[in-house]
């Protein structure tokens, strides 16, 4: 009967405690989101907050009621989305100078069926804080600005909790990889030394 291997026994046990340690790592990580999604479901009964003039990336005020007034419309960028009745189409989303101090803003003025820029030049605007990719945070108008449609209404249910399953993937990988190895140094124990 032949020794355990060890060199390969240590990498494999090694490579399982890490699998294991990436699904406690995602417990944790399910369970600060859902403490933020929580969070962010309450956002919407706060008070109205000022617009900030530099975000905070560490504490975004998303999903809270706000206001901005565009100066002026610097650019336009339009995006795939939907409408506040579900219909498919574009949204657009207007780069506005808020004053000297500031990076300005971003508005997401309202959704049309085409993606032509719209006439607006700028404005008070209330509405929706929402994640921006480029600008981490843009302000959703409610209602739109004239000549658009409302766009769809931005939510914390939008934002995926897959964490439960990325959990559970890496306990898997791990008992997997345990009982390939186990198996193959059942295997190997048990053949006949070579002589």
């Amino acid at each position: 009967m032949k020794k355990m291997p060890f060199w390969p026994t240590l990498i494999v046990g090694i490579a399982i405690a890490i699998m294991i340690g990436l699904g406690v790592w995602q417990l944790q990580r399910m369970a600060w989101k859902e403490a933020l999604l929580a969070e962010y479901k309450a956002a919407g009964d706060q008070p109205p907050l000022a617009w900030p003039s530099v975000p905070d990336p560490e504490a975004l005020p998303l999903y809270r009621n706000s206001s901005v007034n565009c100066l002026e419309v610097t650019g336009w960028r339009s995006a795939s989305g939907r409408s506040a009745t579900g219909a498919s189409g574009w949204v657009h989303i207007a780069s506005c100078r808020t004053g000297a101090e500031g990076p300005g803003a971003q508005v997401v003025a309202g959704w049309s069926q085409r993606p032509d820029d719209p006439a607006w030049t700028g404005g008070k605007v209330t509405g929706v804080i929402a994640p921006d990719s480029a600008a981490l945070i843009r302000l959703v108008a409610a209602p739109p600005v004239t000549g658009l449609q409302a766009v769809q209404r931005p939510s914390p249910e939008d934002i995926p909790n897959n964490h439960w399953a990325y959990a559970v993937q890496w306990f898997l990988f791990a008992a997997i990889a345990a009982v390939i190895y186990g198996l193959a140094v059942a295997r190997r124990t048990r053949s006949p030394s070579s002589v």
